[in-house]
């Protein structure tokens, strides 16, 4: 039996270079390497040999390209950004904003570091140590969340840090995070308020968080095939086997470079996108998909998943469980199913299955039984919420997963019911006050109880008077004193 061995490269927040990534593929052509994938944390995957290994260990050493070997010292940081510009709009986080956060970073951190928008769920916020969430009401500050090394702790500061910060800070979390290893490494008792007591925190630009970070609902778009926006295209492109061709992969850089676009993106669910496509050029492109003959239409009962990097178990198991999945037609829109199979793992769920092993005698496992447990509000950035079912055989889950995605169901039908309650009350609020709005006097931005504020969490029907006092305009932060009630028909002679 040949014995495999794993290439990590990492490509910070996803955003790969197509030069770049041609020269590797040619590199692990050279050593004999025909498919490649792409990691929960958007790296690049390449298992080698190892009779071949010594081949494209000194190809990439002549590229200057930086690898690990079967080790993950050095995690990738992930980002949202290929999310950007086509499942995540009217944001202040652009392009730019990850670009100079990613070349801020002259460190290669140990701990992982998550660069996330708060508009989107199509990458996980918080399965990082270091994660940084984007405000939603301050442009260019951010929400922290530590999650401290080998534990399911999370702590939230109660400060929001300045875009240009986030790299020194992240490394200076990171050192004291190892300096005091005792203190906040594998310690489930870690004092999140300690670590900050001992950071130079005047060295860095932060303002008190009003209020904790607003999470969106879960919500999973469908992310291959050609698709248009505005008036380009991106083209994502998911693998059943998790595995892409080099020539393929090969031939995608080369259409990237001659139709003049500069990078694509590696995503979470170990896909890539291409962004910006020319009108003109949306036929090459399909006749690549052609010559390639890539699938791009898969149900997305499948597209769910979340299998663990380099896990041939898991994806039998995927497998196994979408046939019955489909088998019994059953939905899963809004739902991440996470497979679990190996104990030093983690994968980004509002449902895991978690498999174990019955029986272990001198390390080899015996007879697998499974537990079904649920995020809670089956929300994939929280932890564990409860165990909907444990110990069950193999011929039993399927259908037992079919149960909890019928619980979720149930779950959010509860919610939907509540808030329908809540219409008639809204309405007549909305009839209430619908003559009137609140401005505010420095930028004239609008309150209007009608429609709240959702991107801040304020629901449609909320009158400006049950406001928080802490409430501050969403534009300027002018404070909630500083906001005059007016009649709609006098809005019209305002200068905005």
């Amino acid at each position: 039996m040949i014995s495999m061995i794993t290439i990590k490269v990492n490509f910070r927040g996803g955003i790969i270079s197509p030069g770049e990534l041609h020269d590797i593929l040619v590199a692990a052509r050279i050593a004999g390497v025909h498919h490649v994938s792409f990691g929960l944390r958007q790296q690049l995957l390449i298992e080698v040999s190892m009779e071949t290994a010594e081949i494209l260990k000194e190809e990439l050493k002549n590229l200057s390209v930086y690898y690990e070997l079967d080790i993950d010292n050095f995690p990738n940081i992930i980002s949202s950004y290929p999310a950007e510009d086509i499942f995540i709009t009217n944001t202040w986080l652009g392009e730019g904003v990850y670009k100079d956060i990613f070349d801020g970073m002259d460190y290669r951190p140990r701990l992982k570091i998550n660069i996330s928008d708060s508009n989107q769920s199509f990458t996980p916020m918080l399965t990082g140590n270091i994660n940084w969430v984007a405000s939603s009401t301050a442009p260019h500050f951010w929400h922290l969340f530590l999650r401290f090394p080998k534990t399911n702790t999370i702590f939230e500061w109660n400060q929001m840090v300045y875009t240009n910060d986030i790299a020194n800070l992240s490394s200076e979390i990171e050192k004291i995070i190892f300096q005091f290893e005792a203190e906040f490494y594998d310690n489930k008792l870690v004092n999140g308020a300690r670590l900050f007591e001992k950071l130079p925190l005047e060295r860095f630009i932060t303002k008190p968080a009003e209020r904790p970070a607003v999470f969106p609902p879960f919500n999973l778009p469908y992310y291959e095939g050609l698709n248009r926006v505005n008036n380009k295209y991106w083209l994502g492109i998911y693998r059943r086997d998790e595995q892409f061709d080099i020539a393929f992969l090969n031939d995608l850089c080369l259409l990237c470079l001659n139709t003049k676009i500069g990078q694509l993106c590696s995503t979470p669910w170990k896909s890539i996108i291409v962004k910006s496509i020319e009108e003109k050029d949306k036929i090459v492109w399909n006749r690549l998909l052609e010559k390639h003959q890539i699938n791009v239409r898969h149900a997305a009962n499948e597209l769910n998943f979340q299998v663990e990097d380099n896990c041939k178990e898991g994806l039998r198991l995927k497998n196994y469980l979408v046939k019955r999945l489909n088998n019994d037609d059953t939905r899963t829109f809004g739902i991440c199913i996470g497979l679990k199979t190996r104990k030093k793992s983690e994968v980004f769920s509002s449902i895991l299955v978690r498999r174990k092993a019955l029986l272990s005698i001198f390390g080899l496992e015996l007879f697998y039984l499974y537990d079904i447990l649920c995020a809670h509000n089956f929300n994939p950035n929280e932890r564990t919420g409860f165990v909907f079912s444990s110990n069950n055989p193999k011929f039993l889950l399927g259908e037992q997963l079919r149960r909890a995605v019928i619980t979720f169901y149930n779950y959010r039908n509860d919610k939907n019911t509540v808030a329908d309650r809540e219409i008639p009350v809204q309405k007549a609020r909305k009839k209430k006050t619908a003559e009137y709005v609140h401005q505010c006097e420095q930028c004239l931005t609008i309150y209007d109880d009608a429609t709240g504020e959702r991107e801040n969490g304020i629901t449609a029907g909320t009158v400006f008077e049950s406001l928080p006092d802490e409430y501050i305009c969403p534009l300027c932060e002018g404070p909630k004193n500083g906001f005059r009630k007016i009649e709609n028909k006098k809005l019209g002679l305002q200068a905005i």
